[in-house]
């Protein structure tokens, strides 16, 4: 259901006896019904500003900083459990693994208040609400819509938080297969550029950024197909849309991309029709997260799950083989 706006506007300002503060310390002290790791998500996801610009969250505030704080899960959604059918690979008393399919959004959003795995998520676990926030109930990460695989959710606030200590620390394992255009050079490899707001599409991520924070993505050609490469990668951060575009910004944009390189004309300067007429049957970007591996939150147990790529990046991969006699 779409609900009235509600949303709250925090401003603040820092005062003598708080300068030196850590901004997350500092909004989770504040009355804004969220905790300190929920802050930190928020300021990650560039909601929380500093005298007009996206700080970090270990920013230290000095006198006179104005922080303006927009709570949207304060905003009165009525998320609604639905019964929509989930894949699940594993599942105990505190988290579960799922195999999101392309096309559905992890969490509500504007425009998006209906059919998302939170919904689904709430259906299937009746006890879940509130664990990570109102918007977001059993969500530790996220997956863009369009993009297919693997995904863990929890149901305690215990395995939010040991699941959110092993992405802050890094050490849990990713790993993701696209289609890119264009032959990649060299084997594998390694992109390690800041990533930020674009400087005027807000809505996009850029290298550009003049406030950018640090992203690594590693990749390894598995097959080549001459105009078409097919690679494994892994990300060392989490940065929204990272491996989109960081590929862009390699010259390799990720097949299906209409937002970070692919275009009618790249594809249309391929001189294979059926190869061609595949990429426009193609309805999302080329990206799946096939492996994720973890400790368990409460036992310390190491975990490993795998996807397989799904029926729209195979056979396209499927063809590519059959014309470079793969």
């Amino acid at each position: 259901m779409m609900p009235a706006d509600k949303s709250k506007i925090y401003d603040f300002t820092v005062s003598e006896q708080e300068s030196g503060t850590r901004l997350d310390v500092f909004l989770a002290s504040r009355n804004v019904s969220v905790s300190r790791s929920q802050v930190k998500r928020i300021i990650d996801e560039g909601l929380v500003t500093v005298n007009g610009a996206e700080a970090k969250a270990g920013y230290k505030l000095r006198q006179g900083d104005v922080i303006s704080f927009r709570q949207e899960e304060a905003a009165g959604y009525d998320i609604m459990p639905e019964a929509i059918p989930l894949k699940i690979l594993y599942e105990d008393s505190s988290i579960l693994v799922v195999d999101k399919p392309a096309g559905m959004v992890t969490h509500p959003s504007p425009g998006h208040y209906s059919g998302t795995l939170v919904n689904a998520l709430l259906h299937h676990c009746k006890d879940l609400a509130g664990i990570g926030g109102v918007l977001r109930p059993g969500i530790v990460h996220r997956l863009d819509k369009d993009t297919s695989g693997l995904l863990v959710a929890v149901k305690t606030e215990e395995a939010l938080n040991g699941l959110a200590r092993q992405f802050k620390g890094r050490t849990i394992r990713k790993v993701y297969e696209t289609l890119v255009h264009g032959d990649m050079e060299g084997d594998e490899g390694v992109i390690d550029l800041p990533i930020g707001r674009h400087p005027v599409h807000r809505k996009k991520m850029s290298t550009s950024s003049r406030r950018g924070k640090n992203a690594v993505t590693r990749w390894k050609v598995l097959e080549r197909y001459g105009i078409i490469s097919y690679l494994q990668v892994e990300i060392e951060t989490g940065r929204t849309h990272q491996i989109r575009v960081h590929l862009n910004s390699s010259g390799h944009p990720v097949l299906g991309d209409n937002v970070y390189g692919t275009s009618a004309r790249r594809i249309n300067n391929i001189s294979d029709n059926a190869v061609r007429s595949r990429l426009k049957m193609m309805k999302r970007q080329a990206l799946h997260a096939s492996r994720i591996g973890f400790d368990h939150p409460g036992d310390g147990r190491h975990l490993e799950f795998s996807s397989p790529l799904p029926e729209d990046m195979a056979s396209i991969r499927d063809y590519l083989r059959t014309l470079a006699g793969c």
